[in-house]
């Protein structure tokens, strides 16, 4: 089984929303892939508890998803402290419990969320594909936003594969793969 990983779309990521690179895009990208994983597979959210940091404080505004985020009662939330999705969380009792070997990644941000859950779920040999263009993250002190995302891309697409290696795929590419 697959399931769609939507990481840290939560609102205090994104005050304002020109914050993240392409963020009203990225929405409707990961809305149109949910909507479609709901069909035969498992849509998991994942936010960020910054209760160590003193922000996106559980029920919070800051803590809630994006309000244009499609979402449903058949979804799966898991709550999370660190960068990677599986540090100390139950995300991969989650997949075992649901039989899911295939994850399809995206969210915020792409340098420090996206990219340790993507290299701690290709160390516990899931099969993983990276949504080329439904990843966001901000501008950086050296880097532009669009740059950081170019380039993890890259890295992701030319790492060495543990049992898989790891795909990086477009949105509308996607939907090729699946038929």
């Amino acid at each position: 089984m697959k399931a769609l990983l939507i990481i840290d779309m939560q609102v205090g990521s994104f005050k304002p929303y020109a914050l993240r690179y392409d963020t009203l895009g990225v929405i409707e990208r990961i809305n149109i892939l949910s909507n479609y994983f709901r069909a035969n597979n498992k849509v998991i959210f994942v936010q960020h508890d910054g209760t160590k940091e003193n922000i996106f404080l559980p029920n919070t505004s800051d803590w809630k998803l994006l309000p244009e985020l499609i979402s449903s009662s058949s979804d799966y939330l898991i709550s999370k402290s660190a960068n990677d999705a599986f540090y100390n969380t139950n995300l991969q009792a989650t997949l075992a419990e649901n039989n899911i070997t295939e994850l399809f990644i995206t969210g915020c941000a792409t340098d420090f969320c996206i990219d340790a859950t993507v290299k701690s779920a290709v160390s516990k040999d899931y099969e993983v594909t990276v949504v080329e263009d439904a990843h966001t993250t901000a501008d950086r002190p050296h880097l532009s936003a669009c740059n950081v995302i170019k380039h993890y891309n890259w890295i992701w697409n030319e790492m060495t594969p543990t049992n898989f290696k790891i795909k990086v795929v477009k949105t509308k590419d996607l939907f090729t793969l699946f038929s």
